[in-house]
C-alpha cells in the first residue's frame, strides 16, 4: 500500500462528492438525516481547491480520502474530512490531518481547529486521540460563533457537536 497526499484535483471533484456520500452512510442508525445529506457542493470544493484548501488522499493512485480546510483567524479550520469505508483504519484521516497541521505551521498558524459530534466514536473521540482538545462554548471566537451560525443554518444539531482545537 502506498499512500500519497497531495493537493486535490479539479477533475477529481466528482468523485471527491462521491466518497463523501459513501462515507456519510457510517451515520445510517445514528442520524439518518446526515447519512443522507448532500454532499459538499462542487462548487465549493473548487473555491477550497483553488485556495489550496483540498487535499486528496490516494492509495495506490486511488482516491481514498480527503480533507477540505480554510484559514480561520490563527488556524486551518477542518470543514470536512472523509475516508472512502474501504480504506477506514489505516490512519489515512490521522495522516490527511497531519498534512493540514503542516501547512499551519508553514503560514505561521498556532492551530487546528474544528467542530464535530460530541458522542459518535469516530468524531470527537477519534479527535482526541489526535490531540485535539474541546473548546468550552464559553471560550469560542465570535469566528467559531459564526461557523456555529452557519451548521444551524444547514439544520446541524449544534447542541450534539463542539468544536475542538489541536495546537501546532
Amino acid at each position: 500500500m502506498t499512500l500519497a497526499i497531495r493537493p486535490a484535483l479539479k477533475r477529481e471533484i466528482d468523485a471527491i462528492r462521491d466518497l463523501e456520500r459513501a462515507s456519510s452512510r457510517r451515520f445510517l442508525g445514528v442520524m439518518d438525516a446526515l447519512a443522507v445529506d448532500d454532499p459538499t457542493p462542487a462548487d465549493v470544493l473548487a473555491r477550497r481547491l483553488g485556495a489550496d484548501g483540498l487535499l486528496a488522499a490516494t492509495i495506490d493512485g486511488e482516491l481514498a480520502a480527503f480533507v477540505m480546510f480554510r484559514p480561520l483567524e490563527d488556524s486551518h479550520y477542518i470543514e470536512q474530512i472523509d475516508v472512502n469505508p474501504r480504506f477506514q483504519g489505516r490512519r489515512i484521516g490521522a495522516a490527511l490531518i497531519d498534512a493540514v497541521a503542516e501547512r499551519a505551521a508553514a503560514a505561521g498558524l498556532a492551530r487546528l481547529t474544528l467542530s464535530t459530534f460530541r458522542d459518535i466514536p469516530w468524531n470527537a473521540p477519534y479527535y482526541r486521540r489526535l490531540g485535539f482538545l474541546d473548546i468550552p462554548d464559553a471560550a469560542l471566537s465570535d469566528a467559531l460563533r459564526a461557523v456555529r451560525r452557519e451548521h444551524v443554518a444547514r439544520g446541524l444539531d449544534e447542541g450534539a457537536r463542539l468544536f475542538m482545537q489541536r495546537p501546532i
